[in-house]
């Protein structure tokens, strides 16, 4: 019993002491959606998007869910192009 309590306290101090997770920026994971790198442009943008959505239309057998997630991800680059803050 003694041993469950050590590897309780053990786990919570753990938990407490631990690194949050590092959150990603939009940007990041809108390059790791689209599978572009930080130099892309617009054409290369676009090919992408073009060529996921052939795959992971709701048409053609991919989910909603996932064709809003890469046009969301195409929108955020592309705006990001037009408007580098």
């Amino acid at each position: 019993m003694k041993w469950i309590v050590a590897a309780l306290i053990v786990w919570g101090v753990w938990i407490l002491l631990r690194k949050p997770a590092r959150k990603r920026s939009p940007l990041a994971d809108a390059r790791r959606v689209l599978g572009v790198d930080k130099s892309a442009d617009e054409t290369s943008i676009r090919a992408a998007h073009r060529r996921l959505m052939g795959e992971l239309h709701p048409d053609r057998g991919g989910t909603d869910a996932q064709a809003r997630r890469v046009n969301a991800a195409r929108d955020t680059l592309l705006a990001a192009l037009r408007d580098p803050r």
